[in-house]
């Protein structure tokens, strides 16, 4: 339940806090007060779309903050659930849970579970078509849980062999597809008969290819330097050195050294002489080093950075084209016992259905009968299942919409089609009267359902909401006395002026004031007469 929420800067609200109580919270009070801005703030908890132009005049963002207690809820902290969420004018929007900053998305997401809002501008958990068979299999209990859990695991394993098959291959065409497109890059690859470091040689060829006239000219060049220079000049200075070496050791080891370089050099000239030979090259040979390249790049593309990766995407291939074709013998029995699974799954799914198609019968004939004592005689509420064969969900093969009829000779629309926020909210209590003792949403929150009724309707939905305030916690905005005098806790909402700005205010009232304030409501005024029957209202609580 929601124990404190606080709000500020919305509208006409400055800043205050409310106290909640588990049961039927009602909220009364003057008009333009901003008992809907209450609301409003609960939505925005809720994560409803906020506008800019929410923000109190003057100020630069709104907030609100919300403590509920749900001990066994995960994400409780000591059996609280800190929720905020702040919005600013330029357009900012911050939204935490104890602290952690989360998105609006998942503020809804959770929130969903937990507040349910009926009003004039809301979208209600009952409005999901997804959440209707939810509705009416929480409606038929234990009956169909049981085979409901057999279901699911039938439904989850299904589910692991799809998803096994797939993984291998199971689907023939897909299998087929892929083993296809294997073969061929095998293939590609294999043909290329690709070489560790292959790529490093060609380019260095294209390279010497490419400058072979410059590499000549200068290898030339380097040649005669050395044969008609220095060659000729190491050998004269060896002649000199030869005539002196015997007259002391140091003259010798020269030429011991300068003979070492005279060798060295001839062995240079000779190889360079060699090199200057390799620099012819003809075209035929360019041009087959620049297809071969081009291939080796293209691959590269497809396959791999390098030649080593190229290479040891071809093992993995050829591994994987094993795996496929060995694959068929592990698939056969995955689809045997698919096949098995699925023929339990149908017998329990055609279980269900049937019944879910009695109990809707009934869950029907019960909100009609809840709408009748709302003063909608004319609404006929119907549940519409359609059994899709062959198309397991995690529910059966049923898929379930609620369908009404408000007005006689109207066409019967979908739920989620009506457009009167006061018929809604009316629906919706009937729905709730009916399911208040397995509905798992805590809080709900109805604002000025009253709307239209009056006199017995008034009264019908008063009790209505009292029954289901035994099971939840309910905020609810009125203007009917006898809804008021229902109330378990009760608060009037009023406005002052203050430095020249309106604010709201908000009274928790205690035995006396609701007393009077349901004797207000009543006949517009406290007299004796509306006192004494607003104790007799209150009394019949």
């Amino acid at each position: 339940m929601i124990t404190t929420i606080h709000i500020k800067n919305i509208g006409i609200i400055d800043d205050i806090s409310i106290n909640l109580e588990q049961g039927l919270n009602v909220l009364t009070g003057e008009t333009g007060a901003g008992k809907t801005l209450i609301i409003d703030a609960l939505g925005i908890i809720a994560g409803n779309r906020f506008s800019k132009e929410m923000i109190r005049r003057g100020e630069e963002h709104s907030y609100v903050e919300a403590c509920i207690f749900m001990p066994e809820h995960p994400m409780a902290v000591d059996g609280n659930i800190i929720i905020s969420r702040e919005i600013y004018a330029n357009g900012r929007n911050m939204c935490k849970i104890n602290g952690r900053m989360i998105t609006v998305t998942e503020l809804k997401e959770i929130m969903k579970n937990i507040i349910d809002i009926h009003g004039q501008k809301d979208n209600q958990i009952i409005l999901d078509k997804a959440s209707h068979i939810g509705y009416l299999d929480s409606y038929i209990g234990e009956k169909i849980q049981i085979k409901k859990q057999e279901y699911r695991k039938l439904y989850n394993r299904y589910c692991e062999i799809e998803q096994e098959l797939k993984q291998n291959y199971g689907d023939d065409i897909e299998k087929q597809r892929r083993l296809d497109l294997l073969k061929y890059q095998l293939k590609e690859i294999e043909e290329a008969n690709l070489k560790e470091g292959e790529e490093q040689e060609l380019e260095e060829k294209q390279k010497m290819m490419l400058n072979a006239e410059k590499i000549a000219e200068n290898l030339q060049t380097a040649t005669n330097a050395i044969e008609e220079g220095a060659i000729d000049a190491i050998h004269i200075t060896i002649k000199a050195l030869e005539k002196i070496e015997d007259i002391h050791e140091q003259y010798a080891e020269k030429l011991k050294e300068l003979k070492n370089i005279y060798y060295d050099m001839q062995e240079i000239a000779r190889d360079i002489a060699n090199m200057n030979e390799e620099t012819d090259f003809d075209a035929s040979q360019i041009d087959m080093i620049e297809k071969r390249l081009d291939l080796i790049y293209d691959l590269k593309r497809k396959y791999g950075n390098q030649i080593s990766e190229i290479l040891a995407y071809k093992n993995s291939v050829q591994e994987e084209i094993q795996k496929i074709e060995n694959a068929e013998e592990i698939n056969e029995k995955l689809k045997e016992e698919q096949k098995k699974i699925e023929a339990k799954m149908n017998q329990y799914a055609m279980q269900m259905h049937e019944i879910r198609e009695k109990q809707a019968i009934e869950l029907s004939e019960r909100i009609n009968q809840e709408l009748q004592d709302l003063e909608m005689k004319n609404a006929k509420f119907a549940v519409h299942i359609n059994l899709n064969e062959k198309e397991y969900n995690k529910n059966g093969l049923d898929t379930i919409e609620f369908f009404i009829t408000t007005n006689t000779g109207e066409e019967e629309k979908a739920l989620t089609k009506i457009a009167s926020g006061g018929e809604m909210s009316r629906i919706m209590l009937a729905i709730k009267s009916v399911l208040a003792d397995v509905d798992k949403v805590p809080v709900l929150i109805f604002d000025e359902i009253d709307t239209g009724i009056s006199g017995k309707a008034a009264k019908s939905v008063a009790d209505k909401m009292k029954k289901i305030a035994k099971n939840h916690q309910i905020l609810c905005i009125t203007h009917l006395a006898s809804i008021a005098a229902k109330g378990d806790y009760n608060y009037y909402i009023s406005k002052v002026t203050e430095n020249e700005r309106t604010k709201t205010q908000i009274q928790y009232l205690d035995e006396d004031e609701t007393i009077k304030e349901i004797a207000r409501i009543a006949s517009g005024e406290i007299t004796k007469i509306a006192i004494e029957h607003a104790i007799e209202l209150r009394k019949a609580m």
